[in-house]
């Protein structure tokens, strides 16, 4: 009885999710993004460089000289595959919403700057740039849209982590500590001898 249970438990350990990150560097200035990355396609996104185009003054790269800004309106990213979470560092000079949208287009999660400012010099106080913000969805997440200003030209995005899972499904996975406490504790129960 213990080994089947054993092997299941190793199962679901070895489908665990794997990140990506994209730093946006080694695109020259004003390269518009679409589908560079192999299996995400972005849609008014556009590179910005530290000295060229980017103010960095008021909108320092995370990490590089390269950030990804949105271009003639909201960013949208969309995957070829589900993914369960989506984070960034973002500056941005007005409120932004990010919203996660699952395979039939329906809202999933969503996650709000809590200023409308956070630039480098002419924040509102208590906020700095480079805020983290995410959004995570274990049933899958197919697309993001990124809003800021309608027009564009409001924020910058640098360091987007994307997270997928062995397969994203309707309900959360359960974190691998979870499992490794649950098969230690089945492990650990003494079992019944006959005599």
């Amino acid at each position: 009885m213990i080994r089947p249970i054993t092997a299941l438990l190793a199962t679901a350990l070895c489908a665990s999710a794997s990140s990506i990150t994209l730093n946006f560097e080694g695109f020259p200035d004003s390269t518009i993004l679409t589908n560079q990355y192999p299996n995400i396609i972005f849609s008014n996104a556009i590179i910005l460089s530290a000295g060229i185009s980017l103010n960095e003054f008021e909108f320092p790269p995370h990490s590089g000289v390269n950030v990804v800004s949105d271009n003639g309106g909201p960013m949208s990213i969309n995957f070829a595959s589900p993914i369960t979470s989506f984070s960034g560092y973002f500056t941005y000079d007005e409120a932004l919403t990010i919203q996660a949208f699952s395979a039939s287009n329906s809202q999933v999660a969503s996650a709000s700057s809590p200023f409308s400012n956070n630039m480098a010099l002419s924040g509102d106080p208590g906020s700095s740039p480079n805020e983290l913000l995410a959004v995570s969805f274990g049933g899958g997440i197919s697309s993001i849209t990124i809003t800021g200003d309608p027009n564009g030209g409001s924020f910058v995005l640098d360091d987007a982590t994307i997270t997928t899972g062995a397969g994203a499904s309707a309900a959360p996975e359960p974190s691998s500590l979870l499992l490794l406490l649950s098969g230690a504790l089945i492990l650990a129960i003494p079992r019944k001898t006959k005599k």
